[in-house]
């Protein structure tokens, strides 16, 4: 796997500390996936669970999704796979999943994200309530942060499993 992520800078502003991280985060999934078949990406973790490389691809497509889109900006778009009746849709039913199709899908996510808070200042307040709260722009940006490290944690473990792959 070639690693062609681009460091955070050391030194620099909130703004752009937040989103070369988000992006490293990004791209670190998209280097856990590289090279993997559609059937490698769809092999689930050790039971009981079900997580998949692809599962966790189709996972962070919509907490992009529902954090960007939803939250901050209050579009009125449907969930992705299901998760309006099924919580765990995301993770479950990857069998009959196109890898290609669910990449677009987040790859077009992140890149509606990146748009969105490239214009709004951190401080932005999110449009739609989520528990009765509203939450700042530089709270989801930590949030999606460390939702990406989390399950890049994941990733790292799935990985391996596959193909003895491991690293950052």
């Amino acid at each position: 796997m070639a690693d062609n992520r681009v460091d955070p800078p050391l030194a620099a502003d909130e703004r752009v500390t937040l989103s070369t991280f988000l992006d490293w985060q990004r791209d670190t999934l998209t280097l856990k996936c590289e090279g993997l078949t559609d059937e490698q990406l769809r092999l689930p973790a050790v039971e009981p669970s079900g997580m998949s490389l692809l599962g966790l691809v189709r996972h962070l497509a919509h907490v992009e999704r529902a954090w960007f889109r939803h939250v901050l900006c209050d579009e009125d778009v449907p969930l992705l796979w299901g998760k309006e009746t099924n919580r765990d849709a995301d993770f479950e039913n990857v069998d009959d999943t196109s890898a290609e199709e669910a990449f677009a899908i987040w790859r077009a996510e992140v890149e509606h994200a990146r748009e969105v808070s490239a214009g709004l200042p951190l401080d932005a307040l999110g449009k739609r309530l989520r528990h009765g709260e509203r939450f700042s722009h530089r709270w989801i940006l930590v949030h999606m942060i460390e939702e990406y490290a989390r399950h890049n944690g994941h990733a790292d473990l799935l990985r391996e499993r596959i193909d003895g792959t491991t690293g950052e």
